[in-house]
């Protein structure tokens, strides 16, 4: 596309979404990609079946910006070149397994204080030592958090693949899932994770929470590079968080890239003994 600029209308709710390309003034691998102007109060796309359509700027298979972190029609894992080897990580107790690439590394550290007992904490780094993501199983239920209307940022869910797993039901829950979600600051903050927790049914959130209530008495479980993913000042450090110049950027870290591709298949192997 060139020497054009094409926008696209998408009714949310009562407001608007803008999807323009841009010809210039992005960085990376966005650079002269589509990008997202977010508006507000997302809570249908474009196309009829309430999903973006795959053909739409910056629209990619799976994504759905309805604030409701379900997959897409068709939604499937990342597409992306998984490790050729994997192992299997399972604690002493045969509680939790999961597999990852066999250069990972997986290691149990302390709990946080306030977990319930037997909870477990495994960190788990690639093969240089980067930290990619955390599981804590016998997590306290969090209360709700204030969340004023100045402090509410739209979010896009890129990716969203269900995963069976304990969980709790009731309002505000669904059936859990692995999602790759990205929120609006002064960048496009993305983190991975599994949750069964909605993160603003306007397609608005001050934080996106990567947890799974479980069942009750036996705590919420975390997996993922955050518990929870908010936007960030300029001055506070993103990491782990990722950070993009657009949403095309985002949709190719999680439709294209090694990283994900691994990291996804690792948090849906994930098995919890009920």
């Amino acid at each position: 596309m060139t020497g054009k600029a094409v926008a696209r209308r998408v009714r949310f709710g009562t407001a608007l979404i803008v999807v323009a390309a841009v010809m210039s003034g992005c960085s990376g691998d966005g650079k002269g990609q589509p990008a997202w102007t977010a508006g507000s109060s997302p809570t249908e796309s474009a196309t009829a079946a309430g999903t973006p359509s795959a053909s739409a700027p910056g629209a990619t298979p799976g994504a759905s910006p309805t604030g409701t972190e379900s997959p897409a029609p068709g939604g499937t894992a990342s597409p992306g070149a998984t490790a050729s080897a994997w192992k299997v990580f399972s604690d002493s107790a045969k509680n939790v397994s999961f597999e990852l690439p066999q250069d990972w590394i997986a290691q149990s550290v302390t709990p946080d204080q306030g977990t319930l007992p037997g909870a477990l904490k495994i960190e788990v780094k690639d093969a240089k030592g980067t930290y990619l993501a955390t599981l804590q199983t016998g997590l306290p239920s969090p209360s709700a958090a204030a969340c004023a209307e100045a402090g509410r940022k739209p979010y896009v869910v890129v990716s969203s693949v269900p995963v069976d797993l304990p969980h709790r039901e009731g309002e505000g829950l669904i059936t859990p899932h692995v999602v790759f979600r990205v929120i609006q600051g002064y960048r496009f903050f993305g983190s991975y994770g599994i949750t069964n927790v909605v993160g603003g049914v306007d397609g608005k959130a001050c934080a996106l929470q990567n947890i799974v209530r479980g069942p009750e008495g036996k705590g919420d479980v975390s997996f993922g590079d955050l518990t929870a993913l908010k936007t960030f000042a300029t001055d506070e450090k993103v990491a782990p968080a990722k950070a993009f110049d657009t949403l095309d950027q985002a949709a190719k870290y999680a439709n294209e890239g090694s990283e994900f591709a691994n990291v996804q298949r690792m948090l849906m192997s994930l098995k919890i003994k009920s």
